[in-house]
């Protein structure tokens, strides 16, 4: 039985993987064709993200004759498997997390800051000074958003604490089956509003578009910290960042917008899995179009000390004013 399990979960974790990266992709195309529109732009075909990683996987992997080999070559797969299992740990809709116990959201945030690790150790590996440039500002970056990041999750997870909801506190699944939204009171509603808005800000910096495309700039460092990689390696990093707005976009829909469609309509058994799975991924796809391409499209880029100013005040004021507003719902 036990050995039906484990096979059962590899099965599903392989498709839900492969799923992911499909999904990427595919979200990845209509962006940047949303992104091009909001330019006056055509754009590239809806495709265009799967014709540059089958070009990509057949090329020469070039390694930097000074750079440290066994890292530079490690570090895209790396950073690439760390997005991967995010969604191991993820429910999707009705459907609870292939891996999923106690604890969840903390390996998940421990996988996004691995997965930034990975990608300026490779920068640093390559030995290339404009690298290491786009690594020193991926590490900068990285540590100024962290902190409203840390805050929203350790305050939604005491919020279920406190309201008793069932399920434990650090699970995602908790808040699938029980919204936030439900239980708190008026200052309740505007602490969630200000951990929402906050998660939202974060967005950029944890994918480094818009006003956040600051360890690669294109037009300031040429690609930044990825600028010696090529071929299969390349490829991996495409992955890792198309993956990477996926997977902070499901996070925020997990957290804040966890509503059944299937129940709501009424839906039982295999009509109620099938519908919400669905109905997930039209929601992510959603909030990754609004606090993605809206605002990548929308604003100029920050020079790195903005951009640590702006999370290290604004955005971590904010979350923890979400934080304060939530201990005293209900108390007056």
């Amino acid at each position: 039985m036990m050995i039906l399990t484990i096979l059962l979960k590899l099965v599903a974790g392989s498709a839900l993987m492969l799923l992911a990266l499909l999904l990427a992709l595919l979200f990845d195309g209509v962006d940047r064709i949303i992104n091009a529109r909001m330019q006056r732009r055509w754009g590239p075909p809806l495709f265009q993200p799967f014709y540059d990683i089958l070009k990509l996987l057949g090329k020469e992997n070039i390694v930097p004759r000074r750079a440290i080999a066994w890292i530079f070559n490690s570090a895209p797969w790396m950073a690439l498997a760390s997005m991967l299992v995010v969604f191991l740990y993820m429910p999707v809709g009705s459907l609870p997390a292939i891996l999923g116990g106690e604890g969840d959201l903390v390996l998940i945030l421990y996988m996004l800051g691995f997965c930034g690790v990975c990608m300026a150790l490779g920068g640093f590996a390559s030995s290339n000074p404009i690298a290491n440039v786009g690594a020193q500002r991926e590490m900068i970056l990285m540590m100024s958003y962290e902190l409203p990041l840390a805050v929203v999750a350790s305050t939604m997870a005491w919020v279920a604490y406190r309201y008793g909801l069932p399920g434990e506190a650090w699970n995602l699944e908790t808040f699938v089956a029980n919204p936030v939204w439900n239980v708190v009171g008026k200052a309740g509603i505007l602490g969630l509003l200000c951990l929402l808005f906050a998660m939202v800000l974060v967005v950029p910096g944890e994918t480094g578009k818009g006003l956040m495309d600051i360890p690669e700039a294109k037009t300031e460092i040429l690609e930044g910290l990825i600028i010696e990689y090529s071929g299969v390696n390349l490829a991996m990093l495409k992955l890792t960042f198309a993956l990477r707005a996926l997977a902070i976009s499901a996070i925020i829909t997990v957290l804040f917008f966890p509503l059944s469609l299937g129940k709501l309509i009424g839906f039982s058994g295999c009509f109620l899995y099938a519908l919400d799975f669905l109905w997930f991924w039209v929601k992510v796809f959603v909030v990754l179009i609004v606090v993605v391409t809206f605002m990548r499209s929308s604003l100029g880029r920050l020079k790195i000390g903005q951009a640590s100013h702006f999370y290290w005040i604004n955005v971590a004021g904010l979350s923890i004013a979400g934080m304060l507003l939530l201990s005293i719902d209900r108390i007056f």
